[in-house]
């Protein structure tokens, strides 16, 4: 488990990131395709660095609906900025497929590395992205049609296999930001136009390069996520 803790840092270059105190406190944990890492409002006390798989980030808008910011695939972080503001979690974090993570205690952190000047630029890198992912996600919501932006969903959430199961429509409507009649609408005549396959609680993607068409570019996975 070390030796591949290893790997990860030198695969995204951390290895001479961190103090030895912090890398003997990081702990690998690996979270199978729908399992929850947390949840909005939850304390947190554990940042995780994504350095494999893919994960899913929405956020719980005031009029109670769930709203998706972005799917994170590595190298990424979650929790810094709960870290920084010392606030609970701020988003809801599911993976997509099976997901590793690094674990690094807060405690640990602000003890060894609150002077340490390249974390502290490395942190300010990541929180400053996650501010433009916001206001480009509240953006994107007004901007793109409804059918690009379920494109972009499905086209997310099928990383691996052409299939999304336990697929509730209304929780699909909700994340992309669109009523329920209007994602079946749309749903109806991507099946119509063979592009995907629907049936009770899954759906498959059967024309993938349709979609991508249709999106132009993975929408939901931008660069400035």
């Amino acid at each position: 488990m070390k030796k591949k803790l290893t790997d990860y840092l030198k695969t995204y270059q951390l290895d001479e990131l961190f103090t030895e105190k912090v890398y003997d406190a990081m702990k690998l944990q690996t979270y199978s395709a729908g399992q929850r890492l947390f949840s909005q409002g939850e304390k947190s006390d554990k940042m995780h660095l994504l350095v494999d798989g893919k994960l899913k980030v929405s956020m719980l808008t005031p009029e109670g609906k769930r709203l998706i910011l972005a799917f994170k695939t590595p190298l990424d972080i979650v929790g810094d900025i709960e870290y920084v503001r010392d606030c609970p979690l701020i988003n809801t974090v599911e993976s997509v497929m099976e997901t590793t993570v690094i674990e690094i205690p807060y405690s640990v952190l602000k003890k060894e590395m609150a002077q340490h000047a390249p974390w502290l630029q490395f942190l300010l890198d990541t929180v400053t992205k996650k501010f433009e992912m916001k206001s480009h996600t509240m953006n994107f919501n007004l901007l793109y049609a409804v059918d690009v932006r379920l494109a972009s969903y499905l086209l997310s959430m099928t990383p691996v296999q052409p299939v999304i199961t336990s697929a509730s429509l209304v929780d699909i409507a909700d994340l992309i930001g669109t009523s329920y009649r209007h994602l079946n609408r749309v749903l109806q005549q991507f099946q119509q136009d063979g592009w995907i396959m629907k049936k009770r609680g899954s759906i498959e993607i059967v024309n993938r390069q349709a979609l991508l068409e249709l999106a132009g570019e993975n929408i939901y996975e931008k660069e400035a996520f």
